[in-house]
């Protein structure tokens, strides 16, 4: 973020469960996760909630707010989290006045893109295994080729567009077949 737009952000500490914002509210700016965990969501027509996207420790979320008077989705923290709150006008202006920070925005938001039509890939995914096993193997890192489970596997479950009875079935599945193993928060690629 450009340094006159991070002297001008505010903190904010929200509880599990409190909202960030609320679709409709205005869009006063932009903001990026300190700590912690925030669900951006809509509720579907039968009254299912759709997770979009789940912002974590350097995420940015609610960019489209820049170029929008309101916020699209509800943003809620699923943990005790910390976000930076950068007003819409100083990020506007900055990237009015200098190129560069300009630059630097617009490949945020293609690295977005990227990630975005990822998520897409995985739920065009017709069965509960291949989203897993697609998930897992984008997200493996490391020697151990291993997947740190950040929240609860309800939220991972969600992400996948998957219930989380199909979710845990997948990788009950999986483990039974020694093709991953799981401790704690964490599942690692055997395969």
């Amino acid at each position: 973020m450009p340094h006159e737009a991070f002297r001008l952000a505010r903190r904010l500490v929200l509880p599990p469960g409190g909202a960030l914002f609320r679709c409709g509210d205005e869009a006063i700016g932009l903001f990026v996760v300190e700590s912690g965990e925030v669900r951006l969501s809509r509720v579907d027509i039968d009254g299912r909630e759709i997770i979009l996207f789940r912002a974590h420790d350097g995420d940015v979320l609610a960019e489209a707010s820049l170029f929008s008077d309101v916020y699209h989705c509800d943003a809620t923290a699923a943990a005790p989290t910390v976000v930076r709150l950068f007003p819409k006008m100083a990020l506007l202006d900055a990237l009015d006045r200098d190129p560069l920070v300009a630059r630097s925005f617009m490949a945020l938001l293609a690295r977005q893109v990227m990630s975005l039509r990822t998520r897409l890939e995985n739920r065009n995914l017709k069965t509960a295994r291949e989203r897993v096993i697609h998930h897992l193997t984008l997200h493996a890192e490391g020697q151990g080729r291993s997947v740190a489970i950040t929240g609860n596997l309800k939220a991972m479950a969600a992400e996948l567009g998957l219930s989380h009875e199909s979710l845990y079935r997948a990788l009950a599945a999986l483990e039974a077949e020694g093709a991953i193993a799981r401790s704690g928060h964490e599942i690692r690629l055997l395969f």
